[in-house]
């Protein structure tokens, strides 16, 4: 009599333990679902935004010869 009701309550508790468990990695996998922390859109440092108020802006890609989005280094840097 004993030993089954012991059994009942071991299994019982594992059984709160897994559901625990269950909600709370569902609760952190539901945290990863959140918009960007930095949006590409927002200047990225405080020069950036310096640049835009003063229309000096050059952006950070620029278009190759293809088409693909490569760092535009030369506009960057070549300016005086």
């Amino acid at each position: 009599m004993f030993v089954q009701q012991r059994q009942s309550w071991i299994s019982s508790r594992a059984t709160n333990r897994l559901l625990a468990l269950g909600l709370g990695s569902a609760m952190l996998m539901s945290f990863g679902c959140q918009r960007a922390l930095f949006p590409e859109d927002n200047p990225r440092t405080q020069f950036e935004t310096y640049d835009l108020m003063r229309q000096r802006y050059v952006p950070l890609e620029a278009p190759d010869v293809f088409g693909e989005p490569k760092p535009a280094l030369r506009a960057r840097l070549g300016r005086n």
